[in-house]
């Protein structure tokens, strides 16, 4: 007996080549609109006589987008800057599921109205408010929130893009200019203690389940390095987390996944930064260490079909973005030539023929048996970065994990083992006695 499943569209970037390979599992027919024919989704779903085949131009182009709505039963994007009013359009006009509603993507694509969205709802955001394209109104705001300020572009700001720190109000002009005189909104500099990100996957009928929370490390304003699960003193924290972010995305509509991105404070205080609603970097590593990636969950979702399992099926899991440093290869080639040799290392290179500084070129997934494990998988890739530091490489994978730093022993003389994260404020005072003693644990849910 075959499965019938309806044809949908995705975008020709590396999220959308990740989507393919899943649909492909399930013999889902995709056409992907993206420019030539070497984008990295092309280059993985072949369009032969008979199918669907793919459309040739711009995510940006309004009769590109109707071409490829006349091929398929549901419109899906990997990048939310895309035309709002076609696929309205398409939604109302045609018979074909746009997902996530237009609705969504307006609202989402445009920071401060975003902004405006959740703190409508009572999520908590940074304090922040509109300026415009002058020096005077970022001396009103500095005024407002005080300095130091986030400054950033309303629309098309993504991977470090579009964002400026002003820390002195003599760079203003510098700060406006380098962000190209596009519509901007600012934000008070909060002090971060963590990033963490959760992927959380919506369903046509409105239902929310979400996957475990993640640290994010970035570098240059871009993703460089995922850490999972997120792993805090306070057992409460994740669960905060967690619920804070489905909370986030039951105030939009439409289904597929969605990426939030918060700050952890200092304090313990939760912010939301952002909202992706695709598949996003921080859940690259779904693949390899959960029971349903959210690439397949995001088809799950827009096709009404039953959602898999969010969680995870190894003890911990990490994910190292590989970015261009150069329009040379070379800097790549070498980190996956070492990743090859990394048990538990999964390679992802996106097949873009160009390379240049801060593109993302692939990622490798690390998963293991403990936190340590993976750290130490981890230190060797960090170290042949072009741009390693012994200081980077001993923070995020050091050579022996410190007695109460929080990260599992490589070689625990006891292991704490527990049902569910329930259990844990029960067995957080075990923990610290043995922090307290300095006795190598693991800590396993």
């Amino acid at each position: 007996m075959a499965l019938h499943f309806p044809d949908i569209n995705a975008g020709g970037g590396q999220l959308g080549r990740m989507l393919a390979a899943s649909a492909s599992l399930l013999n889902i027919d995709v056409a992907i609109l993206d420019f030539g024919e070497h984008s990295p989704a092309k280059q993985i779903i072949s369009s032969p006589p008979g199918s669907l085949g793919h459309v040739d131009g711009s995510f940006s182009d309004p009769a590109k987008i109707r071409e490829l709505a006349s091929k398929v039963d549901i419109l899906t994007v990997e990048i939310e800057h895309v035309d709002v009013d076609v696929l309205e359009d398409i939604a109302k006009s045609v018979n074909i599921e746009v997902h996530p509603s237009p609705a969504t993507v307006r609202i989402i694509q445009d920071k401060l109205v975003q902004k405006h969205h959740l703190a409508a709802h009572n999520l908590p955001v940074a304090d922040y408010t509109e300026v415009s394209s002058s020096v005077e109104s970022l001396e009103t705001a500095a005024g407002t929130l005080g300095l130091p300020l986030m400054l950033k572009s309303r629309t098309m700001a993504y991977d470090g893009r579009g964002n400026y720190v002003l820390t002195d109000l003599v760079k203003s002009g510098e700060a406006i200019a380098a962000l190209g005189g596009r519509p901007l909104y600012c934000e008070r500099l909060v002090p971060l203690a963590k990033e963490v990100a959760v992927m959380v996957v919506r369903t046509t009928a409105g239902d929310v389940r979400s996957y475990p929370v993640v640290e994010t490390v970035h570098k240059d304003n871009i993703c460089h390095l995922v850490f999972a699960p997120f792993r805090h003193a306070e057992p409460h924290i994740a669960t905060r987390i967690r619920n804070l972010a489905e909370d986030a995305v039951k105030t939009f509509t439409g289904a597929g996944v969605f990426g939030v991105e918060m700050f952890l404070l200092e304090d313990d205080t939760l912010l939301i930064n952002e909202i992706a609603p695709r598949p996003h970097n921080s859940g690259h590593y779904t693949i390899e260490a959960c029971y349903t990636s959210q690439y397949e969950n995001h088809l799950r979702a827009i096709l009404s079909l039953p959602l898999g399992s969010t969680a995870l099926k190894v003890q911990s899991a990490a994910m190292l973005n590989l970015l261009g440093h150069s329009s040379s290869m070379d800097d790549i080639s070498r980190i996956a030539r070492v990743a090859l040799e990394t048990p538990g290392a999964a390679i992802h290179l996106y097949g873009k023929r160009e390379c240049r500084k801060g593109r993302k070129m692939g990622h490798i997934t690390l998963v293991g048996d403990s936190d340590a494990a993976i750290r130490a998988r981890l230190r060797p890739l960090l170290q042949v970065l072009p741009d390693a530091s012994p200081e980077s490489t001993d923070l995020h994978a050091p050579a022996a994990p410190k007695a109460g730093s929080g990260k599992s022993a490589a070689q625990p003389l006891v292991g704490v083992v527990m049902g569910s994260d329930s259990d844990l404020p029960v067995m957080l005072a075990a923990a610290r006695v043995l922090d307290a003693f300095r006795v190598p644990y693991e800590l396993t849910l």
